[in-house]
């Protein structure tokens, strides 16, 4: 990332922060480069590990603090799959996530165009404010792996 892409992120990650009653502070935009750096719905433990890494120093209360700061701040939100750890995605554009029961990856999959209820009746006087689906299944790779497994076997 350029200096002057980092000093945008770092200014809306501030004004964003600021806005929500948050303080902007190294932590805080650490954890976010972390989650921003490589998009496969970390862990807390994974977010952890890698900004331990880049800020030896920092704590896992504090990373634990930090993504709390940035999900309230609708900066990133939570993946709850079943009863699996809970997962971090910065992608906060409308989307659902693919979990594949192989190789345990969480993909994120575009909606399909359609109404913003998602074509869902609603009862009467009901407002939806978010959607969120899962999908199960293989991966291409593992999908892939799966069918030449089956070649092989007959």
């Amino acid at each position: 990332m350029s200096a002057e892409e980092t000093g945008k992120t770092e200014n809306s990650l501030n004004q964003r922060l600021a806005t929500s009653g948050f303080r902007f502070t190294p932590q805080r935009q650490h954890v976010y480069d972390v989650l921003m750096q490589k998009r496969d719905h970390p862990t807390v433990e994974e977010v952890f590990i890698r900004a331990k890494a880049g800020m030896a120093d920092i704590s896992m209360a504090t990373v634990y603090n930090c993504l709390d700061a940035l999900v309230k701040c609708g900066l990133i939100r939570h993946v709850n799959l079943d009863r699996g750890a809970t997962r971090y995605c910065p992608n906060m554009k409308e989307h659902c996530h693919f979990y594949c029961d192989e190789c345990h990856e969480i993909f994120d999959v575009d909606f399909p165009t359609g109404p913003a209820d998602g074509g869902y009746r609603l009862p009467e006087g009901f407002k939806l404010k978010h959607l969120e689906v899962s999908l199960r299944g293989l991966c291409r790779d593992c999908a892939t792996k799966a069918v030449s497994a089956a070649v092989a076997t007959n």
